[in-house]
């Protein structure tokens, strides 16, 4: 048997998958290291967590390098009834550090924990609970346990008062809820940790909740092409199929009930050969009104708002790519915007956008949703440009909407509708092998440009990229519209 603690970290992971547990202690070189967004969102985590501690300006912070001195000095600060930070309890073989420790009336304590979320989540209620099983083995008496989380009504006007930033929301009933079986599971993950042996775990709902698990490429690789997997919105209905031993969406049985957009699915991984609605193409082609406008924007949204008068998490737009075309005759001309210093970008890149973009023609974008939410909070931002902000939504036409509507469908859409797996179905161009290739890497690109101290050379790099990467997002859009033209005229 082997000797290991439980911490707070492993008993949500094992919650989630007891073999993706078992690896992350005994067969760490398995798991892919995190991704550029996965780090930039746990720095975001601990932004928000160090600036949880101006709230309680009185508190003191225990450093948490030193394992088992971070244990007894808090020893130390709980016989002193000191609020603490970073409270390290062990209880062998369990262990937790706690965000916040509060001493309230005679010998009992209340929990805070700090999430950069602006909500309660099912997952963070199974961290509290462990944390308040963790205090409670060791002798400490928990009162009230409570979430600090992101106020994201909030808007910034100067330096940030903690007190307006964060929401503290009492959540004792539900953490005492989630306790309920604890012990058992618990012990379910000690002998699971004990074990010279991974267990064997089948793949399922669980590799997606709550979060995407690092194991999922490996443990799903056995998946054929067009598997069950990527039916269109399959949810229970892939797990079942699954659990039935159906593994690809070709051989799904004829008696099962689906969607006309999966049937559609069913018949193109059938036939290998794609799906075309010319009429629904062509009526959506001749909707479009000369100039054409092919626009895309990107943003950044930063948990510690940067700019007065934005909330948490608002996207700040700092980039635009333009295509137009003036008529069936002409070729494209591109304009493009790429914010430079560290200065709200969403003056110029407004005034840009509105030097550019005329006053008549369809503007084509994908996901509509998207660049109409920005433009929204411009217009109420920058109110001399509402009218102007109103005039460009009514001309918006959405590209996505063929797609999602499964007017055209390829099999090698794989079951998605993005522009990622469109474009190269139709075209044959795809984002790969670019330094750039999505849109969230496109953010920290321009905050590591923009806030880093990185050369200028470096910056000039990033500049580049970001330009060739947005600019083939209003490309391939103008690639797409020929494609769908094409194909109605056939």
């Amino acid at each position: 048997m082997r000797n290991k603690l439980l911490t707070k970290s492993n008993y949500v992971i094992g919650l989630q998958c007891p073999k993706y547990l078992w690896t992350k202690l005994y067969e760490k070189e398995k798991i892919p290291p995190y991704d550029a967004s996965t780090l930039h969102r746990f720095e975001e985590g601990h932004l928000v967590d160090k600036f949880s501690r101006d709230f309680f300006p009185a508190g003191t912070d225990i450093p948490t390098e030193d394992f088992m001195g971070n244990i007894k000095q808090t020893k130390e600060l709980l016989a002193q009834r000191k609020l603490i930070f970073q409270a390290g309890i062990l209880h062998d073989p369990i262990y937790s550090r706690i965000d916040i420790l509060n001493p309230t009336h005679h010998n009992v304590w209340d929990i805070i924990e700090v999430k950069s979320s602006t909500k309660v989540k099912p997952e963070h209620l199974e961290d509290v609970s462990f944390q308040k099983y963790c205090c409670e083995k060791s002798g400490l008496k928990i009162g009230r346990c409570f979430l600090m989380h992101v106020n994201n009504e909030y808007i910034k006007q100067g330096e940030i008062n903690p007190k307006d930033f964060f929401n503290l929301e009492d959540i004792t009933a539900e953490v005492n809820a989630a306790m309920l079986g604890i012990e058992q599971r618990i012990d379910n993950m000690l002998k699971t940790i004990g074990s010279e042996q991974s267990p064997d775990i089948s793949i399922g709902k669980h590799c997606n909740n709550p979060y995407e698990c690092p194991l999922k490429g490996s443990c799903w690789n056995f998946l054929p092409p067009g598997h069950i997997f990527e039916l269109y919105y399959g949810g229970s209905k892939s797990l079942q199929l699954f659990g039935k031993g159906i593994h690809s969406i070709k051989d799904i049985p004829a008696n099962v009930p689906l969607t006309e957009r999966q049937m559609i699915q069913k018949e193109c991984e059938s036939t290998g050969k794609p799906y075309i609605s010319e009429i629904n193409i062509k009526t959506f082609v001749d909707g479009l009104d000369y100039p054409l406008h092919y626009l895309d924007f990107e943003t950044f949204d930063p948990c510690i708002p940067i700019f007065d008068g934005t909330r948490p998490y608002q996207k700040i737009p700092f980039q635009f790519s333009l295509h137009i075309v003036a008529d069936e005759n002409s070729k494209p001309r591109h304009y493009y915007f790429l914010a430079d210093g560290v200065s709200d970008p969403r003056p110029k890149f407004l005034s840009s956008l509105k030097d550019v973009l005329g006053n008549s023609g369809s503007i084509i974008v994908y996901n509509q949703v998207f660049e109409k939410t920005i433009l929204k909070e411009l217009g109420e931002a920058f109110p001399d440009y509402k009218e102007w902000v109103g005039d460009v939504s009514d001309r918006i036409k959405d590209l996505l909407d063929v797609f999602k509507s499964f007017d055209y469908y390829h099999p090698n859409q794989r079951g998605s509708a993005s522009i990622k797996s469109v474009l190269p179905a139709l075209t044959q161009i795809s984002y790969e092998g670019m330094n750039i290739s999505d849109g969230e890497y496109a953010s920290l690109s321009f905050l590591e440009m923009a806030y880093s101290n990185i050369t200028k050379e470096q910056k000039d790099k990033i500049r580049e990229d970001l330009s060739q990467y947005c600019s083939l997002d209003t490309e391939g859009m103008l690639l797409i519209v020929k494609k769908l033209k094409e194909l109605t005229e056939k």
